[in-house]
């Protein structure tokens, strides 16, 4: 193989390795849903791609929903109807539904900076203390 098509093979590899890099998440956020909070292992991520691993870690066989809202609310604040977050109240970003105890779903999102609060919006989960804050920074 002469020198040329060498380096322009390996040229085309490193941006194939580079274009695979930026398609991955920028930041993964591990989520555990126990019986009654949801724990991050880090509250704050930087603007970009972020994926949230959340694992239904509940003791009992309690499914539950994991929900992403902008808002500048406090976590501990959000009006609740028969049970349950009003969701068109915010502007929900993102959601996965129907974790099964022990069992884990991702959800990938572009984030911009700002305030969100995370929430597992079953009937009387919220009230249960199923909510937390979560910033994004530039």
């Amino acid at each position: 193989m002469n020198h040329g098509k060498h380096a322009a093979l390996v040229c085309a590899a490193a941006m194939l390795f580079i274009a695979a890099q930026h398609a991955r998440a920028d930041e993964t956020i591990h989520v555990m849903l126990t019986d009654n909070e949801i724990r991050l292992d880090n509250n704050e991520a930087k603007t970009g791609r972020i994926t949230f691993d959340v694992n239904n870690a509940a003791k009992d066989k309690t499914e539950h929903e994991f929900v992403v809202l902008r808002t500048d609310k406090d976590a501990a604040h959000l009006p609740v109807r028969k049970g349950q977050v009003p969701e068109s109240d915010f502007r929900k970003v993102g959601e996965v539904e129907d974790i099964a105890q022990g069992a884990s779903k991702r959800l990938s999102l572009k984030l911009a900076p700002g305030r969100y609060v995370l929430i597992c919006n079953r009937p009387g989960h919220y009230a249960m203390g199923m909510h937390t804050s979560f910033v994004v920074a530039r």
